[in-house]
């Protein structure tokens, strides 16, 4: 189906969620083009984000996954056909919904898809020292210590960078999310990140994989896990002039028209499946 064909009302749905200590501002211009389109949309507020850092680290990976359950179980009430796409740790969690409830959801959207911190912006210990999270933990060590964001900030529009790492230093963690990732919620994100990759041959739905060659946090590596393992059709589209936040980045509306492109095509099929039956 062309992108210039709008969805009936009620057709198809988007839950659109963002990553770990983000906002769900880094989804929001998907939405509005897949609101363009046709589709529903939800972007969904993962628990104890857009706060404080407390608030954050009085939650774990569990409730964020429910907060995930919750959004788009309301949003299914909606639409006929759910779609799940998220950023980051979000892309984590969209597969995660489609591991656990198969039959709900007709296609992912994985954006900058993160399993390791392995862009060329991570430092040596956040790239080697994250088998070692579990140990810190249980022993008491590390838990006030973070990872502060850094240069480039997952953009590689200079622009947009400087207007969100402001925002960001300034505390202003509604719009740009925390500056810095505590080792208590990364060890958190390790925990779901292992338990969807073992589980990744289980996932069947139609997905369209996001990133950039240039990724800043998560190489290149992440893709081609997704590529490896899942069992239903992976479309891959390979950004070239972007870093990690692909949502919000120089290439934002490729991202667009390619998922709207992706998520009408299935609407589509399954409309005349209906019909030949």
């Amino acid at each position: 189906m062309p992108t210039s064909h709008k969805l009936p009302p009620g057709s198809a749905g988007v839950l659109l969620i963002h990553g770990l200590t983000g906002t769900p501002n880094e989804m929001r211009f998907v939405a509005r083009g897949l609101q363009t389109a046709g589709f529903e949309t939800e972007c969904v507020r993962l628990a104890g984000h857009c706060g404080t850092e407390a608030d954050l680290l009085a939650t774990g990976w569990k409730d964020w996954f429910a907060s995930v359950e919750q959004a788009a179980e309301a949003l299914r009430k909606k639409v006929k056909h759910l779609f799940v796409a998220g950023l980051s740790m979000g892309a984590v969690l969209a597969l995660k919904y489609a591991i656990e409830h198969p039959d709900k959801v007709d296609g992912l959207g994985l954006y900058g898809t993160t399993f390791f911190y392995d862009g060329w912006s991570i430092p040596f210990e956040g790239r080697h020292l994250t088998f070692l999270f579990p140990i810190f933990m249980a022993v008491g060590y590390g838990r006030n210590k973070r990872f502060m964001e850094t240069h480039p900030y997952g953009l590689k529009n200079e622009r947009l960078r400087k207007a969100i790492s402001s925002k960001m230093h300034a505390g202003d963690s509604e719009a740009a999310g925390l500056p810095g990732n505590p080792w208590p919620s990364l060890e958190q994100f390790y925990r779901l990140s292992a338990d969807v990759q073992k589980n990744l041959h289980r996932v069947h739905a139609p997905t369209i994989a996001v990133h950039a060659r240039e990724d800043d946090v998560a190489s290149l590596r992440n893709v081609s896990l997704i590529e490896r393992r899942l069992s239903g059709p992976v479309e891959t589209v390979i950004l070239a002039d972007s870093y990690h936040m692909v949502t919000v980045d120089q290439e934002k509306a490729t991202l667009v028209d390619r998922s709207v492109n992706f998520f009408s095509r299935i609407v589509a099929h399954a409309a005349m499946k209906e019909e030949a039956e």
